[in-house]
């Protein structure tokens, strides 16, 4: 009986070796199975930057911003992810103001909403104030950028760990990706506060119209040295400012829809280059669908001046032109070569951007002192011939919508045979309604009247005009009037104006065809 038991352990013993290594075997290879499943420590990684970042963009463009007054303007302040850094200022529709205040991939955008009338109004009452409005802006502007430091960690962290826990399901790696996205926050602060450059605002760049802006307020030397000239200086640029806002703060009594047709009237050039600039930015900023030119583009009309025609086939719109009594027939055929651009002269029409213009060149050439001018007389026969030509095309069935001439003179003499006529010449805007129903727009000179600016002891304004045109009646609907103050540009006005027919309370009975001033 006792050697049962003893028979049983020496078998138990026999086989134990055979079980150690089965279940050692089983430990090392269970490892390997499940590292055929994991993946690479740097895709994973990759990953979660990948969400990180995604996450916390999110997070800034849906909750990343703060209102804040700044003096007296009503801003926007946002944080945007960048790769060069720095401070942006869009004040629209002038332009942008670019500070390189520092270096992190983070920019800080500002938009100036609107003006405060009350806190502007007094500035501009009390032009004292100004002496304070320094202390009162940095404060703001410390107030408005703490708030956004919060509002951004709160929006960063959110967005990154809303879209790791969308991703993963897992909270533990959703709480890592908000971590992470806080420690790059605070990384990118580090940085852009050890970058951080207050001398930036005496190297601004600016763009749009406001390319003029260092006219205005002067270099850094000039400031320091005479910081009371510069104080007038910013009361008068403060009240621009306000004007500007003021009267496009009514601009929705007629506000364009996207199928309006936007026509930018310049005239006058006088070969000053920076219109150029000028006419580009209004393009731009106003998208305009076709720019008409009703002549002097030149200064004497010669051939050495050609080149300075050049960007006109490359402003963004169609170029349409006539010639006036500075512009020669050279000037006319080189234009006439160029791309974008309709010259249109002895009454020949065309159909641009969805409107139909007919014009013609001033009959008289004024440097040639070869040939003797003939005046009023040459210049009422060239309107004749305009208008004859208009009826012309009325009888065959396609109208002129617009029709040009440099002079007024002569486009005076279409009065009833078109709804609308352009003119230049008189470096001064005007508007009218003439006897028989044609409204007559004069514009004023966009180059300044060129180096005649200089002449006199206030130099011309730069001007130019926006007109809105219904794109069924193709009739007039409203006008932008823009003036920019003389050569330094040391002011910028815009003032909209509507057709008594289209102003509020009108009675609905008035017509395109009988038009009032």
């Amino acid at each position: 009986m006792a050697r049962v038991p003893a028979a049983a352990a020496l078998r138990h013993v026999r086989k134990a070796p055979l079980a150690l290594v089965r279940h050692y075997r089983s430990r090392r290879t269970h490892p390997v199975v499940e590292l055929v499943h994991q993946p690479h420590p740097y895709t994973r990684a990759l990953g979660l930057i990948a969400v990180v970042l995604l996450g916390a963009w999110l997070g800034l463009l849906i909750v990343g911003n703060v209102r804040a007054p700044v003096g007296p303007m009503d801003t926007t302040m946002t944080l945007r992810p960048s790769l060069t850094g720095g401070t942006k200022i869009n004040v629209s529709p002038l332009g942008a103001l670019e500070l390189r205040s520092h270096i992190a991939p983070l920019r800080l955008d500002v938009d100036v909403d609107q003006l405060d009338p009350v806190r502007s109004q007094a500035l501009v009452d009390h032009p004292e104030r100004l002496s304070g409005l320094q202390d009162e802006v940095a404060q703001d502007v410390g107030a408005g950028t703490l708030d956004l430091a919060v509002r951004s960690v709160v929006a960063v962290v959110s967005g990154a760990t809303a879209l790791g826990l969308a991703v993963y399901r897992r909270p533990r790696r959703a709480l890592a990706a908000g971590g992470l996205a806080l420690a790059l926050l605070v990384a990118c602060a580090g940085t852009a506060f050890a970058t951080f450059n207050p001398k930036s605002v005496l190297e601004p760049k600016f763009s749009g119209l406001l390319s003029s802006a260092p006219s205005v307020v002067g270099n850094a030397r000039s400031i320091v040295s005479e910081f009371d000239v510069y104080q007038k200086e910013l009361a008068r640029l403060v009240t621009n400012v306000t004007k500007l806002y003021d009267v496009t703060s009514t601009l929705p009594a007629y506000a364009p829809d996207p199928s309006t047709i936007r026509v930018l009237h310049v005239s006058d050039i006088h070969l000053n280059p920076a219109s150029w600039t000028i006419i580009a930015s209004l393009v731009s900023q106003y998208k305009i669908d076709v720019i008409v030119d009703s002549g002097d583009t030149m200064d004497h009309g010669t051939a050495a001046e050609n080149a300075f025609l050049d960007p006109a086939a490359d402003l963004g719109a169609p170029y349409v032109w006539v010639r006036g009594n500075h512009d020669s027939q050279i000037t006319q055929k080189y234009l006439d070569r160029m791309k974008n651009v309709h010259v249109l002269d002895d009454g020949r029409a065309v159909s641009v951007a969805g409107l139909r213009f007919a014009g013609i060149g001033d009959p008289q050439y004024t440097p040639d002192r070869s040939v003797k001018a003939v005046g009023d007389p040459a210049e009422e026969l060239a309107g004749a011939r305009l208008a004859s030509a208009l009826r012309d095309q009325e009888a065959a069935g396609t109208p002129v919508d617009i029709a040009i001439a440099h002079n007024p003179r002569a486009a005076r003499e279409t009065d009833g045979a078109v709804p609308l006529v352009l003119a230049g010449h008189v470096h001064h805007q005007e508007m009218e309604v003439m006897r028989y129903g044609t409204r007559l727009r004069i514009e004023g000179s966009t180059g300044g009247s060129g180096l005649r600016a200089v002449e006199g002891k206030h130099p011309d304004p730069i001007e130019a005009s926006i007109l809105y045109l219904d794109r069924d009646t193709r009739r007039l609907q409203a006008w932008d009037e823009i003036k920019l103050g003389g050569l330094g540009l040391t002011t910028a006005e815009v003032s909209r104006h509507l057709p008594k027919e289209n102003q509020p309370g009108a009675p609905s009975t008035a017509t395109p065809s009988t038009p009032t001033p």
